[in-house]
């Protein structure tokens, strides 16, 4: 048994992890990182968010291939080797890996591999491969993450009942598949296997996939959906799934009615559930919110004065980079400065074809919360650019507070959703107005073109389209 001293031990290696013990060493602290798997990066990166774009990313040129075909250009049916495609998508991580392993070293952050296990408030307990080693730590970092939710109906204890960790290893192209879930995780899996050549079909209980988005963003997803995948089923339940062979039966519920389907394969992807059973918060004093969540302050400060908590583990948006800014957040804090989350606009996006990004306020919540609002859009049928690209699906808006022109939120559909956001993202964080981005000068011909003319429509003199002129 092997006791070491700290001042910071982060449990969790993932975005907030290790980003938070990195910029706890920049600013001379001393850190061990805990991890039980052997690469760095979390979910994000073994099992989630990087493997997940490398494939949206690799299917993509499939689509391009039969879209080109309206513009005079053909090739030939594409060939699939899954191996191939696996072992350059493991690269991928694996690049990313040694990079994190790199900088830890060269940062000075000792990293233990193990499972870690709180014996106290200042005390964590790490089973490691060479045996129990105990840390006593001034302050600690909780950045355990959460794994995808299995409903016990679901949980079958059959490989071709799957959640999204099996679905990136692409074992196989099933014919046909079944995905549980019309959420974010849902729709960009069920994007890479119906473009691989899987009959998919899509089931969501609720009245509207990609539920908590602007519904005008969420209407180009769904056109392609419903054209990609073989059905799109709203308002539909999942009742019990029992192995049929080598296949799954499925019962589900549509209107009450229920009826039975089998497929190859599933993907349950219904949602994610925090890491928090078996580490020991019950040995300090830590506490947890209704949905097994650890609750924080804006600082990420928990009940229990020595112990912080970052990214999925305590709800909220569950996203790497609003993970990696309270990783920034939690280690000022514990520095003594002011630093706090309130008030941070944290961007989503959705990797779809075409992606979906938003910041700030929404349509809808503003609807909801009676807060008065005018709206700008910009169709992405106006844009030259978007036609160059043959993509005129997409749209801009912006969602703007009357009185001072201050932009509250932005919402963009289209390709390359994701990248455009930021500047959206910039413009609420600092309060910037309507006409600041109007009178900002954006390179022709391109797509970010289309957040200057939104700005446009809102005062009523777009170059690219008519507007109803404001008074």
């Amino acid at each position: 048994m092997e006791t070491i001293a700290t001042e910071i031990v982060v449990v969790g290696a993932g975005p907030g992890g290790y980003a938070a013990a990195f910029y706890a060493a920049d600013k001379g602290k001393k850190v061990i990182l805990v991890d039980r798997v052997e690469r760095l990066g979390g979910v994000c990166l073994n099992h989630g968010c990087i493997p997940s774009k490398a494939l949206l990313h690799a299917t993509k040129a499939i689509r391009e291939v039969d879209e080109s075909n309206a513009r005079g250009i053909s090739f030939g049916a594409p060939k699939i080797n899954l191996d191939e495609l696996r072992a350059w998508k493991d690269s991928v991580l694996e690049k990313l890996g040694q990079g994190l392993s790199m900088l830890s070293q060269k940062r000075g952050v000792e990293v233990l591999r193990g499972k870690g296990h709180f014996e106290e408030s200042q005390t964590l307990r790490v089973e490691t491969r060479e045996g129990q080693k105990f840390i006593n730590y001034e302050k600690a970092i909780i950045a355990v993450g959460t794994r995808p939710a299995m409903p016990s109906a679901f949980d079958l204890g059959n490989r071709r009942v799957m959640t999204s960790t099996e679905a990136l290893e692409i074992e196989e192209v099933p014919k046909t598949l079944l995905v549980v879930g019309g959420g974010y995780i849902g729709m960009e899996l069920g994007t890479v296997y119906a473009t691989l050549g899987s009959q998919v079909v899509l089931t969501e209980a609720l009245s509207s996939m990609l539920v908590g988005v602007d519904s005008d963003l969420v209407r180009p997803v769904m056109r392609y959906a419903e054209k990609a995948f073989k059905a799109v089923r709203l308002n539909t339940k999942v009742v019990k799934m029992a192995t049929s062979g080598k296949q799954i039966k499925v019962t589900l519920a549509v209107d009450g009615v229920q009826r039975e389907e089998t497929y190859d394969r599933v993907l349950v992807s219904v949602g994610r559930v925090p890491n928090c059973k078996d580490l020991g918060l019950e040995n300090t004093k830590v506490t947890l919110d209704e949905k097994g969540f650890i609750q924080v302050n804006g600082q990420r400060r928990t009940s229990d004065p020595a112990v912080y908590a970052i990214g999925d583990v305590v709800g909220g948006a569950l996203l790497a980079h609003k993970a990696s800014k309270e990783a920034r957040i939690v280690v000022e804090a514990i520095s003594g400065e002011s630093s706090t989350f309130e008030g941070v606009i944290i961007p989503a996006v959705v990797f779809t074809d075409p992606e979906v990004a938003w910041c700030g306020l929404t349509e809808a919540e503003a609807k909801e919360r009676g807060i008065p609002v005018q709206v700008a859009r910009f169709s992405w049928a106006a844009s030259g650019r978007a036609l160059t690209l043959d993509r005129p699906d997409g749209l801009t808006k912006l969602i703007i507070e009357p009185e001072t022109e201050r932009i509250l939120g932005v919402g963009i559909v289209g390709s390359g959703a994701g990248d455009l956001i930021s500047e959206g993202v910039l413009a609420v964080q600092m309060g910037a107005t309507a006409r600041d981005l109007a009178e900002s000068v954006h390179p022709h011909p391109t797509l970010s073109e289309t957040l200057m003319e939104a700005a446009e429509v809102f005062y009523g003199y777009p170059t690219h389209t008519l507007t109803p002129k404001r008074r």
